[in-house]
């Protein structure tokens, strides 16, 4: 992934928002939150940028997945889902899901709203 550039096209289309990279040291996800949890605590959205999530899950919050660019392998308990620009998936909580991409633009929508503690890794 080339983080440098993804940072920052996300910077030009979401100036002063929140920006992690995943692992920070050599990230292979990068995600920005725009809508987040303190704004409106029902539910949050954010872009991740996908070359590999870690595997984990939720308590209590349900996602949905929207690809807006590039491929998406999402794997979802012992499924596997290969999603295309425009495709959604929604993953319940409870569900171990983990994506490979290629520096894949995906829409994440969260309800509730994202929390840390809420998200387990498996």
């Amino acid at each position: 992934m080339n983080s440098a550039a993804v940072i920052r096209e996300l910077q030009q289309l979401y100036p002063g928002k929140l920006i992690k990279c995943l692992p920070e040291d050599n990230p292979s996800e990068i995600v920005c939150e725009f809508d987040t949890k303190d704004q409106h605590p029902e539910w949050s959205l954010a872009v991740a940028v996908i070359d590999r999530s870690a595997p984990h899950h939720h308590r209590v919050m349900t996602e949905i997945y929207h690809v807006i660019k590039g491929t998406l392998t999402l794997h979802v308990d012992h499924e596997e889902f290969v999603m295309y620009e425009g495709q959604q998936y929604t993953i319940t909580p409870g569900q171990t899901h983990w994506a490979t991409g290629d520096e894949t633009w995906v829409e994440v929508h969260c309800s509730p709203g994202y929390t840390p503690d809420d998200h387990i890794l498996d």
